[in-house]
């Protein structure tokens, strides 16, 4: 073989090494943007001190038994949604958790670290609320559905949900090994098999992030009998809480 076309193969064999190396360290950054709170007042927010970590939850208390936990996307500023879910759920208390690192709550993001603080403020939450609506859009539904599969909520509902962030960056990268490289894999198949509550998974008709194979396969994990999937049709990814079907459905879901 040619000594310059050794050189080509090494040199080739080196970059992809580095941005395999790149990938490896830099991957949070490509899967967490985080937001600041754009709602911000001492009756709307709740600190929920963890081992490691301060938390800011965007909060409309509402005293009786009924509550509603929700897990955004990857880059969303959860307090957003409090006056449309204030609004359209009046029997609810409303806990919107900011991620590490989002919304002025303290660390960095990680699925473990993002899956412990779920279930203390589920454990927060439930002391005071027994009947609590477990809800994920996006990157949330891999915290929700695992902590459903972990903790007694009554309802789950996972928007634009997908069956693992794994599958979904193997589709992105396909000339990486990210099977070997990716720490946070959300894998919320082996979770859906453990859930017994009413489900409901709300789809994006022109999802453009989550291909409609990847819920789909998410939805035929569920015992038979325990899911519901429901499209909005019109919408993409960013734009299906634009719909007047999104509220309708997470409120049926409830």
């Amino acid at each position: 073989m040619p000594r310059i076309l050794v050189y080509i193969l090494v040199s080739i064999a080196a970059v992809y090494l580095l941005l395999c190396a790149a990938l490896f360290v830099f991957q949070r950054a490509l899967i967490y943007f985080p937001q600041p709170s754009t709602i911000e007042t001492p009756d709307t927010l709740l600190k929920l001190s963890v081992s490691d970590a301060d938390l800011q939850v965007s909060v409309r208390p509402h005293v009786g038994p009924k509550a509603l936990i929700y897990f955004g996307g990857n880059a969303e500023d959860v307090s957003r949604n409090l006056p449309s879910f204030s609004k359209a759920f009046p029997d609810e208390a409303i806990y919107l958790l900011h991620y590490r690192g989002f919304g002025g709550s303290s660390g960095s993001p990680s699925e473990e670290a993002i899956a412990r603080d779920a279930l203390d403020l589920f454990d927060r939450v439930y002391a005071e609320h027994p009947q609590i609506a477990v809800v994920g859009r996006s990157l949330g539904t891999g915290v929700a559905i695992r902590l459903a599969s972990q903790r007694p909520a009554s309802r789950l509902i996972l928007i634009t949900p997908y069956d693992s962030l794994l599958e979904l960056a193997a589709r992105q990268f396909p000339i990486f090994p990210v099977q070997w490289l990716l720490k946070d894999t959300f894998d919320s198949r082996k979770y859906a098999a453990h859930i017994s509550v009413p489900t409901l998974l709300i789809m994006a008709e022109h999802d453009e992030v989550i291909p409609r194979v990847s819920t789909e396969r998410l939805y035929g994990q569920f015992t038979p009998g325990v899911a519901t999937l429901k499209v909005i049709n019109g919408v993409g990814h960013n734009s299906i809480s634009e719909s007047p079907e999104y509220l309708k459905l997470i409120g049926a879901g409830l």
